[in-house]
């Protein structure tokens, strides 16, 4: 976020999130929190979960899938076999599902999920797989926008 306020709709959404975490009292709450965002991302169609849309560098399964409309907004789908790694995807959705993809790339997630807290507590494996799907959904915005 800029200036300490809101600027685009990622901004709002990660505050909403930021909120959230701080009024639970621990980090058990918070991965419970991360697992609940998890069990509500809608089912992602098994024909999906293909090598293609598979993220590699993460150690659990882990499948990104999406378009780009005529607006360039993007419209994303995940999933994964591990209950906090799709919570997390639910996560990086929040930010970006639905944002056009100027709006993803000048979205600063790693920040977002240091913000959170996510950066100091949680293993250096996740913390690889995240940056992974991150770095899956920016290059489709890149390639949205002509920079890919």
């Amino acid at each position: 976020m800029k200036s300490g306020r809101l600027n685009t709709p990622a901004d709002t959404a990660l505050q909403d999130l930021v909120d959230t975490f701080e009024m639970l009292d621990d980090w058990e709450e918070r991965y419970r929190y991360l697992i609940e965002l998890g069990r509500k991302l809608p089912a992602m169609p098994d024909a999906e979960h293909t090598e293609d849309h598979k993220v590699r560098g993460c150690m659990s399964q882990v499948w990104l899938a999406g378009e780009v409309d005529a607006e360039q907004r993007l419209h994303l789908r995940g999933d994964s076999d591990a209950h906090i790694v799709k919570g997390l995807i639910a996560l990086i959705l929040a930010l970006t599902d639905g944002r056009t993809a100027r709006e993803v790339l000048d979205t600063d997630i790693k920040a977002a999920f240091a913000q959170l807290g996510l950066e100091s507590h949680l293993s250096m494996n996740r913390r690889n797989g995240f940056y992974a799907m991150v770095e899956r959904i920016r290059q489709m915005a890149a390639t949205a926008v002509g920079a890919g």
